[in-house]
């Protein structure tokens, strides 16, 4: 027998497991967390370790921590209850797109990094905060003002490497019941359980356009309805009025810490970034200007094919992708590569959509 082949093979087969074993060990402590909800519960069926692993609050709070991209869109149209649209259904889904695990039939109104924020559709209409991965949800007290039919809600959660609970505040903008063509502002902080009427009444700002909100540095937007911005800063506690870009067509979002707003001008997808917000209140000889030219992006021919469509609405904006929907196909445009390809056909038209992180955040 040759027992240097026979010594060599031992050593080749233990050298091997000890690369899988460091292997393993790697992609656990330190890969996993950067991956989407879904995934890693596919993960849980490894081994008995992972699935440990991944069940603890502390490794939710890493995934929560770690993992930000959008994974797809939450889809409701009027009076039916909601879907939603993964932008890659392998890796990215919720157990159950309907939110039936609320207590009532809801409206998504509001998301952030994994919640949502939901209204009930009849009786008091209260609000609820849920993470559709873990099902895990919260009532909030009734605000002391009434916010109207399709409130201007904004979800802001921040996940904080201190906080394995979620700490968040839902701001509301609402017309006011003492002075006409006044705004008011309503906020509630999930660390004092409690709503808050601010001071700041703005008399400038129109009818505001649901779900149009966007949080970037503690600083609050909302499209209105006559293509003007109303921006609520939380830190001041002060409000005011800015010009939109292209009369206020764009989709709002977060582009590498800047507010942007994306359209479709054309066949070409256009990303401005705010550069100067006081620009409204420069002197006349200013040459400050509101927004700058960001990302162009050629949209492809096959986005226009479809008849009887010339509305191009941008679903969603951000540091590295945008959505963009055509007829009942969605798009993905790459904003570093300006890569465009078709990525999900909707069952059906569709008229109100949420963005969504597939997040494992503890409520």
């Amino acid at each position: 027998m040759d027992c240097g082949g026979k010594n060599k093979s031992k050593f080749l087969a233990s050298r091997n497991n000890k690369i899988y074993m460091d292997l393993k060990l790697i992609i656990r402590e330190h890969a996993l967390q950067f991956l989407p909800a879904k995934s890693l519960f596919k993960f849980r069926g490894v081994c008995r370790d992972w699935r440990l692993m991944i069940s603890t609050p502390f490794f939710a709070h890493n995934q929560s921590l770690s993992y930000s991209s959008v994974s797809g869109m939450f889809f409701q149209s009027h009076g039916d209850p909601p879907t939603f649209i993964s932008t890659d259904p392998e890796s990215c889904g919720v157990p159950d797109p309907t939110l039936s695990f609320l207590p009532s039939p809801i409206d998504i109104v509001a998301s952030s990094n994994g919640l949502l924020c939901c209204q009930a559709k009849t009786g008091d209409r209260a609000y609820y905060i849920c993470n559709p991965v873990t099902k895990q949800w919260k009532k909030l007290p009734k605000p002391s003002m009434e916010h109207g039919p399709e409130p201007a809600a904004v979800l802001i959660f921040k996940p904080s490497l201190l906080n394995f609970v979620a700490e968040y505040k839902l701001i509301c903008a609402f017309r006011s019941n003492d002075f006409d063509d006044a705004t008011e502002f309503e906020i509630y902080s999930s660390k004092d359980d409690a709503w808050k009427v601010s001071g700041e009444i703005n008399f400038s700002a129109k009818k505001l356009i649901a779900k149009s909100g966007v949080c970037v540095n503690d600083v609050v937007y909302w499209q209105s309805s006559h293509g003007s911005i109303l921006v609520y800063d939380m830190t001041k506690d002060r409000s005011q009025v800015i010009h939109g870009c292209y009369s206020g067509h764009g989709t709002l979002g977060e582009f590498n810490g800047k507010l942007c707003s994306a359209s479709v001008n054309g066949r070409t997808l256009t990303v401005n970034v705010i550069s100067n917000i006081y620009s409204n209140t420069m002197h006349m000889g200013s040459r400050a200007q509101l927004w700058t030219d960001k990302i162009r992006i050629p949209l492809v021919t096959e986005m226009f094919n479809v008849s009887s469509y010339d509305h191009f609405p941008v679903l969603y904006a951000g540091s590295e992708i945008a959505l963009v929907l055509s007829g009942r196909s969605i798009y993905r445009c790459d904003l570093k590569t300006t890569e465009v390809r078709f990525l999900v056909a909707l069952p059906r038209p569709e008229q109100k959509w949420i963005p969504y992180v597939n997040s494992l955040v503890a409520l």
